[in-house]
This record gives structure tokens, sequence and C-alpha cells, in this order.
């Protein structure tokens, strides 16, 4: 039989201190009726940092479960209210509904030296609902100090259920169901306020007309999707804005983009999540019809697989880096600069830049100075300046400040320093 045994950092400060699982070995058989004690560490570090105001400065430990109820310590390291002076108090909470009775008994622990217990005798006591008991004078501050193991006090919890009554009520509630709610609408033809044809319009040349079958097969080849604007308006702006000049639910023809693309960009739309296999064999399809319709987060997904996927070589590389410029992929232009770095001496008279724009060298240069300082471990993004900055860095703090992170690396950083 195995006790528990949980060690639990409080959630106010840092480190820890490794715990065990003690195992129990029972000799002979154990009497009808015979309760195993449980017992649980909980470590509070850097006790030594911790302001110490009588009844004011007080610390919780994160939650721990036992007989299936909801348990933390508090602790007073100044004492709380009754507490003799230079006396530490600390208390067992119940923290969940219920009714349970049990023994129980607070120490500290040193490894080597056993554990200091702050009771003579184990308490029984009757927890109802949000409840407390512990000791007001558990322990003097200076053998607290004695105590500690690299700064950090252990507080071994032993705990003997005698009864319970009116355990507490476990309850189920879903989580909110209004993503799962817009997904249902889907192509949901009922509901839908916009019609969008999608498909080849099978071009002839200037002067040419088509006769019966050629207009009968290029209507067959369309592909048609039901929508609602308040969901373009959001999702996809740019399609949205294509969509206003449809009246009546009279078809938006979309002649440009591949039935089965522009459905993983709707199913996107609409909180629906593609896989791995959808998104590895779509990247560039993907990144080319979201960068189009406005559908951001589509296109940096599709970027970071193609980013991670993409096998770059001297003969493709600039192929690639024209092709991020294009579509704004300041990523995939990253990665790309980063690799024309580091294999400089291999490219160096194999490679025509006369196509490559002139806007391109300020990214080269912070690709070079990118590599001069990446061996520096004290150098992280967040400390630098934001021309220095990874795209990853740039985009994560246009997140957080509620700003669009799409664009080029130079239009991230003038966002950021209009926004400073």
């Amino acid at each position: 039989l195995l006790s528990s045994r949980i060690a639990l950092n409080n959630s106010m400060m840092n480190g820890g201190h490794a715990s065990h699982t003690i195992k129990i070995v029972d000799a002979g058989t154990p009497p009808d009726g015979y309760k195993y004690w449980k017992i649980v560490e909980v470590l509070f570090h850097g006790f030594l940092d911790l302001s110490c105001r009588k009844a004011i400065d007080e610390v919780e430990s994160r939650e721990f479960t036992c007989f299936g109820h909801q348990w933390c310590l508090i602790l007073f390291p100044g004492g709380d209210y009754g507490t003799d002076d230079g006396m530490a108090s600390i208390s067992l909470h119940h923290r969940c509904t219920g009714t349970i009775e049990l023994e129980f008994t607070l120490g500290m622990k040193r490894p080597g030296r056993g554990v200091w217990v702050g009771s003579d005798s184990f308490l029984p006591y009757e927890f109802m609902g949000d409840d407390d008991h512990g000791f007001d004078n558990f322990a003097k501050r200076s053998r607290i100090l004695n105590y500690l193991v690299d700064g950090t006090l252990i507080i071994e919890v032993n705990m003997r259920l005698i009864k319970e009554r009116n355990a507490p009520v476990r309850t189920f509630i879903p989580e909110n169901p209004i993503c799962k709610n817009i997904l249902k609408l889907f192509t949901d033809e009922e509901s839908a306020d916009i019609v969008l044809e999608i498909g080849s319009d099978n071009k002839h040349s200037s002067g040419q007309t088509r006769d019966r079958n050629s207009r009968k097969r290029a209507k067959t080849n369309l592909a048609t999707f039901h929508a609602h604007k308040l969901i373009l308006q959001n999702g996809a702006p740019d399609l949205a804005e294509l969509c206003k000049s449809a009246k009546d639910m009279s078809p938006v023809q979309i002649t440009d983009t591949k039935p089965d693309v522009f459905r993983l960009m709707l199913y996107y739309i609409y909180g629906g999540k593609l896989t791995d296999e959808e998104m590895k064999a779509n990247t560039r399809d993907l990144i080319d019809i979201s960068d189009k319709y406005g559908v951001v987060n589509l296109k940096l997904e599709a970027e970071a697989c193609y980013t991670s996927s993409i096998e770059l070589t001297v003969d493709n590389m600039l192929d690639i880096l024209l092709y991020a410029d294009a579509k704004n992929c300041a990523l995939l232009k990253e990665v790309v600069m980063d690799f024309i770095v580091e294999n400089a001496n291999d490219i160096k008279g194999k490679v025509s830049t006369e196509n490559v724009p002139g806007s391109m060298m300020m990214d080269l240069i912070t690709a070079i100075a990118r590599g001069k300082r990446k061996h520096d471990s004290d150098d992280s993004d967040d400390d630098c300046e934001y021309d220095a900055m990874r795209v990853s860095a740039l985009r994560k703090k246009l997140h957080e400040r509620g700003l669009d992170i799409d664009g080029s690396r130079e239009a991230m950083i003038a966002r950021l320093e209009e926004n400073s």
C-alpha cells in the first residue's frame, strides 16, 4: 500500500525540494477497520524572505487532495491573533463542501533530523465546509530556521479519516459551447446568408466564345459553399468585403482558388482545426489564399508548417525568398536569410541577386548581426531593440498589445514603435 506524499511548491515562491513516495509494508494482516495514515508534504520555499508581521502576513499553499477533499495550509510566519511573540502559526484549511472528521497533525521535517511535531498528540477535528483548524503557537521562529532545507520549510501533514458525512459534491460543468456551436454552422445552408461558387473559369483566349457544352462543363466544375457574413467579417475580412456586392443570395464566384483548399480555409474560419496532413499537403496554397482574404492566423500556421518542412538549398533559396517577400511571410524570409548567412561561402558566385529587391538588404544585415550575437547566452529577444528581434518575438509583442501581427518585419516594428 502506498501513502500519499505530495510535494507542493507554494505558488508565491520559486524553487522546490524533491520528495519521494513512502512505501508502506504490512507485517501481518491489518485488523478489520484499520485506517491508514495519509502523509502529504507541503514545501514553503524562500521562508527567510517572507514578511512576518503578526496577524497580517500570511502564505497560502497550493491546493492538494486527500480523502477526496481539497485542502491547503495557511502559514503566518509572524503569528496570528492570539499567537505568542516570536511564534509562527499554521493551520489546515478545508477548501470544499461536505463534512469530514479526521485526526491530523502538522510537523516540520528535515532529512537526517526527523519530524518535529507541533503538538504532543494528533488532533481530532470535524471540518465542515470552508473551515480551518491548526496551531496558534506552532513553533518559535528560531526553531523553524534550524529546520530549513536550502531555505525551504517542509511541513509534513499526517491525516487519518475518522468519518465522513455529506461528501463534497462533484459537479461536471461542460466547457463553453460557443466554439462548437459556430463550427456547426459550417456550410449550413439553412442559416447562411452568402453563397460562394469556387472553381476554375476555364478562360478562353480573347475573342473566343464558349459553346453550350463548355459552359455546362464549367458550371459543373464549381463547388458551392454557404457562409455567414458576420463570421466572415471577423474571420476573413477581405473575403467579406468581396461578398458585399452580392444581393439576394446571388452566388459570389471565385475562380482562382481550388475548391478543396477554399473548404479548408472556410472550415478554419469557423473554428475548425486542420490536421497535420491537411496542413503539410497544402501549405503554399493555404498561405496564398489566407493572405488574399485576410485569414491571418491560418497564414501564420501554414507559414510555420512550411518553414519547418522545407529543405533549403542553394538552388531553391532564391525562389523561396522571393515568394516570402511577395506574401509578407516574415518568418519564412528570416529562415532563408539565416540560411544565406550560414552558407555564404557556398552561395557566393552561384546565385544571381539581380531580381532581389533592395528592400531585403536590411533583413540580410539583421541576419548577419543576429549571427554574431547568437552565442551570447545573456542576449535574449526580450532585451533587444525591436530591429534586432526575431520575427516570433515581434509577433508575440504585437499580440500582447492587441495589434495586427501580420506583415513584414518593417511593418511590425513600425506598429510597435507607434504604440510604445
